[in-house]
Order: C-alpha cells, then sequence, then structure tokens
C-alpha cells in the first residue's frame, strides 16, 4: 500500500464529507478511494469513518488521526516549498492577524523589517483580540497564542510565553509576598474582562485548578490593567511578554512561578489546503528568527 497517498485520500474524505466528491477532487475513481480507504483502515486496524448510505463522518479516532495527518501532509508540501523557494520572487499581498498587544509590540514591527528586506510584498495586518477564521475572512496567516483547536489549519511553532502572576515591590513590601495561589484570596486582584485566559489558573503536583479571585477593577483591554498593576494597586496576571518590559525595570515583580500553568506556544497558522505562496512561507520564516527570544520561555 502507498502510505502516502492513502493518507491524502483520508484527508480529501474528511474535507470533501464524501467518497464521490473527495473522489473527484482526487481525480480518482470511486472505487479506488473506497479500496484505498478500505486498506487503510485495515493497515491501521481501526475505523476512521462511520459510513451509511446518506452519509459519512469521521470516528473519534479519525478525529484523532485527521489532525497529525494534515502535520504531515503540511511537512511534505513544506519541504517541496523550500526547495523550489530561492526560483520564486517573494512579492504580492499578504495578509496577517495577531493579538493586538502581541500584535503591537512584536508582529507589527516585525513586518516592518521584514517588508525592508521584501520590498515587493504589500501586507496588511489585521489586530483582533478574537480567533479569526482565516478562510471566511481572507487572512493567509495568524499569529496566535495556545494550541490549535482548528484541525483544518497547520500550525508552525514559533516560541511559548508564561502566564505569570506581578505586583510592584511596594506593593509586595507593604501587603507580603502570597506562598500559595489560595493566598491571593486576601489581596486586591487586577482582572480583565473576557477573553480565554481569565486570573485564576495554576497547578500543583500535576493538576490544574483556578483561584476566582476579586479586585476593585477590571478592565477590558490588558495594557491598561497592566499599568494598573504597575503604579501598584494589585496583583496582576498577564502573558508575560504583556508585562516584560516592567519586569526588565524592575517595577513589576514575579510571583508564584511554582504553581504556573506550562508556557503557551505562540504559533504561525495558515489554512492546511492552500498551497503556501513564497511571500507566506518567507514571512512564517522571518516570524520565526524574530521570535527567537521566545523558543526558551
Amino acid at each position: 500500500m502507498d502510505r502516502f497517498k492513502a493518507l491524502q485520500t483520508f484527508v480529501a474524505i474528511a474535507d470533501e464529507g464524501s467518497l464521490t466528491r473527495a473522489a473527484r477532487t482526487l481525480d480518482l475513481s470511486l472505487p479506488a478511494v473506497v479500496r484505498s480507504l478500505a486498506g487503510y483502515e485495515a493497515e491501521l486496524g481501526v475505523r476512521l469513518f462511520h459510513r451509511t448510505t446518506r452519509r459519512i463522518a469521521l470516528t473519534e479516532d479519525g478525529k484523532v488521526h485527521l489532525a497529525s495527518a494534515r502535520q504531515i501532509l503540511a511537512a511534505v508540501e513544506e519541504s517541496e516549498l523550500a526547495l523550489s523557494a530561492g526560483a520564486r520572487e517573494v512579492a504580492g499581498h499578504l495578509t496577517i492577524t495577531a493579538p493586538v498587544l502581541f500584535g503591537q509590540m512584536h508582529v507589527a514591527p516585525a513586518v516592518t523589517r521584514f517588508l525592508r528586506e521584501h520590498p515587493h510584498v504589500l501586507c496588511s495586518v489585521v489586530l483582533l483580540d478574537r480567533v479569526v477564521n482565516l478562510v471566511d475572512e481572507g487572512i493567509d496567516v495568524g499569529i496566535r497564542i495556545g494550541h490549535l483547536e482548528d484541525s483544518s489549519l497547520v500550525a508552525t511553532p514559533l516560541g511559548r510565553v508564561r502566564r505569570v502572576v506581578c505586583a510592584t515591590p511596594a506593593f509586595l513590601r507593604k501587603h507580603g509576598v502570597p506562598r500559595h495561589p489560595r493566598d491571593l484570596l486576601r489581596f486586591n486582584c487586577i482582572r480583565t474582562m473576557g477573553g480565554p485566559t481569565g486570573f485564576g489558573e495554576f497547578q500543583e503536583k500535576g493538576r490544574a485548578f483556578r483561584v476566582d479571585v476579586a479586585g476593585n477593577v477590571e478592565f477590558n483591554h490588558v495594557l491598561p490593567a497592566v499599568q494598573a498593576c504597575a503604579e501598584g494597586l494589585g496583583f496582576g496576571m498577564f502573558f508575560s511578554y504583556q508585562v516584560a518590559p516592567f519586569i526588565a525595570s524592575k517595577q513589576l515583580k514575579v510571583v508564584l512561578e511554582a504553581f504556573e500553568r506550562p508556557p503557551r506556544p505562540i504559533q504561525a497558522v495558515y489554512p492546511h489546503a492552500r498551497l503556501l505562496p513564497a511571500r507566506t512561507r518567507a514571512f512564517i520564516d522571518w516570524m520565526r528568527g524574530e521570535l527567537r527570544a521566545f523558543a526558551s520561555a
């Protein structure tokens, strides 16, 4: 069995939701697609799809395998693109999205430097604190913080960031240093509204838990929350990049490091089905270099 072709067939069936449409996409006969799927399932020893006369749907095993299958196909595609990249001119329109503050601090300056190196590229940078549907909104590449949940996308790791609790040295001298996250219940805490990562997420002996802290202020944007923390109003919990300048200048001090959750990945994500243009591949490679300081976070 040609496992690579079987993998391509499996992904095409999942994408098209139909054996017939997958056969049309792959330019194969329907019997050939059916044989390929049956042989691949037999080889793996699992059923990848639930099949009836009316519909086909991924099994739980199929859903798990689909994510890794996409990564494998993308890696092969990227390798082939790398071989021919030297012959391709880096030009054209590139649309990028990123979280607002991370985009302002790190992505936008990197884009500026990228455009100096590749002046024939035209970039549109969209900074939003929400998960953007790349295909529906015409985005070429997204810079995201967190684990990839959409199996229709391919992710390239760029680095990692921590979630840290911090306060000013003066606040700590006055109120004391917390020894356990539950100690935060006794202190004023600065919070941000909404978002997927609220204040209070910790880990102890491998088990995650949260502490529902309270405080006298909350913001719908991170920057004023960071500034309030840096002015001594209370404890704040932020991504490490958001407070890095304040920590470097000793305006803020990190506490409770032993209880931090594992670092979250920074990733460049893009639609799997799209053959990457040279400009997109060049930008992702550029960002890997720009964010190398985050590789050891």
